[in-house]
């Protein structure tokens, strides 16, 4: 089922929107060229090694219980899921928010500090995701990278559709205590980085078979 894919489509366009950011602005000048990732950060090059670099990575699924099925909004959504001449199945879907961690990295003085600043900018400038840009996103991963395991994972499936299954996505900034980001850099085992948490809600997967 097409919409098993859209934890990784919203990752890859929140990936996308830092990218496409981060190199058209100024900030190139202060800091360098900038590589944007979604990995985990203990993949991450650090120390002597260490480049410009904003990782975005998630780190925790947890099911959305605000839903209110019965609304016009959520109806209008779930007609869009699945395959129109298949049975729905009698379950609605499976209700996501994604929790990101949203980590800056630099050699020098204030690079991390400056990096981090504007990817929260970018992403305060735009916090809704509208399926238009999932589209644009899924349609230019396909075509521009056919060996990546993403541009794999969306082979045979229409775009078009998967973006208007998804909808569209609100990200917005989760402030976590000091003690609960210890937690999270904890979990991870690896040196601490400036960092801020994101929530992009709300992801459906829709039940049933392939």
């Amino acid at each position: 089922m097409s919409n098993a894919l859209s934890i990784a489509v919203v990752t890859a366009v929140i990936k996308n929107l830092l990218e496409n950011g981060l190199v058209g602005d100024a900030i190139a000048s202060s800091v360098g060229d900038v590589l944007v990732s979604a990995i985990p950060p203990d993949k991450i090059q650090v120390g002597t090694d260490e480049r410009a670099q904003i990782n975005i990575f998630l780190y925790h699924v947890t099911q959305n219980r605000n839903v209110d099925w019965v609304s016009p909004e959520f109806r209008d959504r779930y007609s869009r899921q699945g395959d129109k001449d298949k049975p729905r199945s009698t379950n609605p879907p499976l209700a996501l928010d994604l929790h990101y961690l949203l980590t800056a990295y630099g050699p020098k003085d204030f690079q991390s500090e400056i990096l981090l600043g504007y990817a929260m900018q970018l992403l305060h400038i735009s916090p809704i995701i509208k399926s238009e840009i999932i589209a644009s996103v899924l349609k230019n991963a396909f075509e521009t990278s056919t060996s990546s395991v993403f541009s794999q994972a969306l082979a045979g499936v229409s775009v078009s559709n998967l973006a208007l299954q998804i909808g569209q996505i609100k990200v917005s900034p989760e402030f976590l205590s000091m003690e609960e980001t210890s937690k999270i850099w904890s979990l991870l085992q690896t040196n601490y980085r400036p960092s801020v948490t994101y929530n992009a809600s709300m992801v459906l997967i829709e039940s049933g078979g392939n």
